[in-house]
């Protein structure tokens, strides 16, 4: 065994003892108990996704990952814990692993709890569930993001854009149990507030990822009356203009699109 993986080994079964006897298993503490077994199982399936993406990092890679893991086990205080971690997520990140830089970004979340760290830590799972290939890794992406969402959302009810970031990641994965989730929630976002441009854009972008350019058009047309300068609006309608075929009107907004990305 490597010392890595000591180390490794060593950090998980801390995490657990930890864990186990820091917890109160009197009745009325258990959903904690439960949320602490759910924990430890998904710590296991982050040691996995570790072990594979591990094997194929260049010499240069593994090296820069292990002086940040060393660097994480000789950290004394919450605050220099929390820098490593967000050391490591972004590391992982720019190695192409975001499944492992979603978990990191998870463990400064946990321990700062404000609304923009659970917002990254979502977001990041999110992009992993947009890229994994192997249904495991979106799964474990999927669950991770919900849960990360919607701590932010606890945080802040009223600010859209935590919701709307839920809807998306149901959408990204569907459950098999209601496939129509991240739909309903942007509808009912919809109903809700009517003039809310990221929830127009939304849908509509989620329209012409299905084929409903005319729906997508008319969202985006009531987007740009309330906000005419809105880049991600006039990026997509002149998309969905160009899908039915109206070339003239595509040809207009694309250039609009091109303008507002440029300033």
């Amino acid at each position: 065994m490597t010392r890595l993986q000591i180390i490794v080994t060593a950090s998980v079964v801390l995490l657990f003892l930890v864990l186990y006897f820091g917890c109160d298993t009197k009745p009325e503490n258990i959903a904690a108990l439960e949320k602490t077994r759910a924990l430890n199982a998904e710590t296991t399936t982050i040691q996995n996704l570790l072990a594979d993406a591990k094997k194929n990092l260049s010499p240069s890679e593994s090296a820069s990952v292990l002086g940040l893991e060393q660097e994480l086990a000789e950290a004394q205080t919450d605050s220099t814990k929390v820098e490593s971690w967000k050391k490591l997520s972004g590391r992982w990140y720019g190695l192409g692993h975001p499944s492992i830089s979603g978990h990191y970004a998870q463990l400064v979340a946990e321990k700062e709890n404000s609304e923009r760290s659970w917002s990254i830590a979502g977001t990041t799972f999110t992009i992993c569930i947009q890229r994994a290939e192997e249904e495991k890794v979106k799964t474990f992406c999927t669950d991770r993001a919900v849960q990360a969402f919607e701590s932010a959302i606890s945080i802040n009810p009223e600010n859209t854009t935590n919701r709307v970031n839920l809807a998306l990641a149901y959408a990204e994965n569907p459950p098999k149990n209601n496939p129509m989730q991240g739909i309903q929630l942007l509808l009912e976002l919809n109903r809700e507030n009517p003039d809310d441009v990221l929830v127009l854009t939304t849908l509509a972008r989620l329209g012409l990822r299905t084929g409903q350019f005319e729906k997508a058009v008319g969202r985006l047309e009531k987007a740009l009356t309330i906000e005419q300068n809105n880049v991600a609006a006039n990026c997509l309608i002149a998309q969905a203009y160009e899908q039915l075929g109206r070339a003239a009107e595509a040809a207009s907004y694309a250039q609009k699109c091109d303008e507002l990305r440029n300033q």
